[in-house]
């Protein structure tokens, strides 16, 4: 991943205050297991590994008397051995084009079962030979559109099909039996294939619902937070407007002070539902589509415009992305913007520091977020609030990583990774 240079922000819009606590979190990230290879990967290894089945089965073994089969005319001659080596070409290449152009792919694995079956002197295409294309089919299915199963499979089929009937029409022998037990793993490993693609979809779907109804929950939780809000604000401006008015005429200076205080509350609390408005008119999730309301949805692409009440406040920003942007869903693009938010903003608020570093990292299969500063350890001043709750929360709901606690050296940092769905990796 390449990063760009720093650049600093022009300014942003302040947010409400939140308090920091937690350890920082470790970015270690563990290599991929094994079996996690690319489905091009296992394909050419079961062409491989039928290779060699089909080699051993036709020599003799230790403890063996004889080979289990006998061995083709062809077989040990320059041209069977030419056979085999072509049709080891075109399995492997075709292993290569298996995630890119699937049925390209199948064609030319099934143009290396039929080859290599010629130096064989067999009346059928052995499983052995087959191996490689029941791999590939399972990927296939499991991996891209039912469609594009469907008409691999019927390759599949149509080319065993194709394969007894010219033997029959020629008057060889034909091994009719044992290649409807090949036909019939092709069958299983296409539904084996199906079956996974359905089980994926399903638990996308059940993501999808869980992503719905955490808006919801979220969008209640704001709307009970504004509820308490305004309740407590418009009964502090009504008690210091009674007692302005009992006032004014024997202590005109308190009755000043009482109306100054309604001032300053009025103006909180059209800020505060300025900004709570602008969360519950974010988009909607349709069918995991989007829809903005009036103000649109935040984004990770709005920093520039959260920088302006930053720098209003005397905090520089400094911005640093890591990798190539790209679209991501809302839910994720919103909370990544959110998180940002309240970190700089309990920065202003809390740090006691002049400037700030933010970097967004887009990694493969997930965004990683980290602000950090040079200022005091935030205290008990900033514990006070929900910010940092709320940020666990959303990063929860998303099934991430979140932390945020003093650094060594000091300062603080705030650290969240958001996984992306594999649809957008």
């Amino acid at each position: 991943m390449s990063a760009t240079p720093l650049r600093p922000l022009s300014g942003g819009s302040s947010f409400e205050g939140s308090s920091f606590e937690g350890a920082a979190l470790e970015g270690t990230s563990s290599a991929k297991p094994w079996w996690s290879a690319p489905p091009g990967v296992w394909t050419a290894l079961a062409w491989c590994g039928g290779l060699v089945f089909t080699f051993l089965i036709r020599v003799g073994l230790p403890g063996e008397e004889e080979p289990p089969v006998l061995a083709g005319v062809l077989f040990h001659r320059w041209d069977g051995l030419t056979f085999l080596a072509l049709a080891t070409a075109l399995a492997l290449d075709g292993s290569r084009l298996l995630s890119r152009r699937p049925l390209a792919a199948v064609g030319r694995l099934l143009a290396a079962a039929v080859l290599g079956t010629l130096p064989l002197s067999v009346g059928e295409i052995p499983l052995a030979q087959f191996l490689a294309v029941d791999v590939a089919l399972y990927a296939i299915a499991a991996a891209h559109p039912r469609r594009t199963g469907r008409i691999a499979v019927t390759m599949a089929l149509g080319v065993l099909a194709g394969f007894l009937a010219t033997r029959w029409l020629s008057g060889w022998n034909t091994g009719t039996s044992a290649e409807l037990a090949v036909a019939l793993t092709a069958v299983v490993a296409w539904l084996m294939g199906t079956s996974a693609h359905q089980s994926r979809a399903h638990a996308e779907q059940l993501r999808d619902r869980a992503t719905a109804q955490a808006v919801t929950d979220e969008r209640l939780r704001i709307a009970r937070e504004l509820h308490d809000m305004v309740a407590h604000s418009i009964g502090i401006i009504a008690l210091q407007a009674g007692a302005a008015r009992r006032v004014i005429d024997s202590r005109p200076a308190r009755a000043r002070e009482a109306l100054g205080e309604v001032e300053n509350t009025s103006r909180e609390t059209l800020a505060g539902l300025r900004r709570m408005l602008g969360v519950l008119r974010a988009a909607d999730l349709v069918d995991g589509g989007r829809q903005d309301g009036p103000a649109g949805t935040p984004g990770l692409a709005d920093l520039d415009g959260l920088a302006v009440a930053t720098t209003a406040a005397g905090v520089k920003v400094e911005v640093r992305t890591v990798g190539a942007p790209r679209p991501l869903p809302p839910e994720v693009d919103l909370s990544a913007y959110r998180i940002v938010q309240e970190s700089v903003t309990n920065v202003v608020r809390h740090a006691g520091t002049r400037s700030c570093r933010v970097t967004v990292e887009h990694r493969e299969d997930e965004l990683a977020i980290e602000v950090v500063d040079d200022g005091r350890s935030h205290g008990a001043s900033a514990d006070t609030g929900y910010g940092l709750v709320g940020m666990r929360e959303r990063v929860g709901l998303l099934h991430g990583e979140f932390s945020a606690g003093p650094r060594p050296g000091g300062g603080f940092r705030v650290a969240a990774r958001l996984p992306l769905p594999a649809g957008v990796r």
